[in-house]
């Protein structure tokens, strides 16, 4: 066998290496996606499936028999549940945009080595992620100092600021060359519009993938709603909402069983699973839009080359 032929036997060989490690990171990536994928169709079915059937049968991805009942009880009040995914996209809408200004500053700031505290402040901003003062002291400030009480704010403003994310956004500018800053400030840009014009167009994937996880964490928030805001107030939250209907459901299904009545009319399961597609559906619509910069954001902030 002579050189050129040994030559395109190693080329060939080489392709069919390249051809088989594909296929088999296809394959498994498409098995893992189908794993992914699996509970939220096993919900989904189980949604439309009756009661008696789930007694009978169990869970199951196709539905034995069809029944959207447990869609009207949780629509039964069409008005509320519209008032509370207005709320909660309000929340989500208004928290998302000012939370993202308030970390990208944040982070900014204490990346820029002419700024002598970043250190200090850094370490206080870590220190809250080990140590916090507690849920007594919380709720006095929320209710009694800072008069929130029954206020839509009291669940806004816990969640405009989180210590991960404000490292992981210093992280993500840290890869940003300080000399485009100081070239900037040599061309006259102040610092603030060094930060609108500069960083924040250029930390795209960052704001993409921090906004996501402050869009969520507004979007599935029910704890501090259950806390600041009460029962009279006719438009909370869509999670507290749907935590409210299947709250109600169980405790008529206990009172039954406690009396020896049997109630075959509450879908307390296919209840708790229509509540979960109607709280992830929008979320599960929106997320394909910010994949892109979800991926890109997680791996350019933490890999460095």
């Amino acid at each position: 066998m002579d050189i050129q032929e040994e030559k395109s036997y190693s080329s060939i060989r080489t392709d069919l290496s390249g051809t088989l490690i594909k296929l088999f990171g296809y394959v498994f990536i498409s098995v893992f996606a189908l794993c992914c994928l699996l509970p939220f169709l096993l919900v989904l079915g189980t949604s439309f499936t009756s009661e008696m059937s789930i007694k009978k049968h169990g869970f199951n991805f196709w539905p034995r028999e069809f029944s959207t009942f447990a869609y009207k009880i949780v629509f039964e009040n069409p008005d509320l549940i519209v008032g509370s995914y207005l709320v909660t996209m309000g929340i989500t809408v208004v928290g998302t945009a000012v939370g993202l200004f308030l970390v990208a500053m944040t982070g900014y700031v204490l990346q820029r080595p002419d700024f002598q505290y970043r250190n200090g402040i850094s370490f206080f901003i870590y220190f809250t992620t080990l140590f916090s003062g507690g849920l007594v002291p919380f709720y006095l400030l929320m209710t009694q100092y800072l008069g929130l009480k029954d206020n839509y704010l009291a669940v806004l403003l816990p969640g405009l600021m989180s210590p991960f994310l404000i490292i992981m956004m210093r992280a993500f500018i840290k890869s940003i060359p300080h000399a485009i800053t100081e070239s900037a400030k040599m061309d006259g840009a102040g610092d603030f519009t060094i930060f609108i014009r500069l960083i924040l167009p250029m930390s795209t994937p960052a704001l993409a993938t921090i906004g996501l996880f402050i869009a969520l964490g507004y979007w599935n928030e029910w704890y501090h709603a259950m806390l600041f805001l009460s029962a009279d107030m006719k438009y909370r939250p869509l999670q507290l909402f749907l935590y409210n209907v299947i709250t109600s459901a169980d405790f008529i299904r206990n009172s039954a069983a406690a009396s020896n009545v049997e109630l075959r009319d509450v879908p307390l399961e296919s209840m708790k699973m229509a509540t979960a597609v109607v709280a992830t559906g929008p979320v599960i619509l929106f997320y394909p839009f910010v994949q892109r910069f979800f991926i890109k954001g997680i791996t350019v902030g933490a890999v460095k080359g």
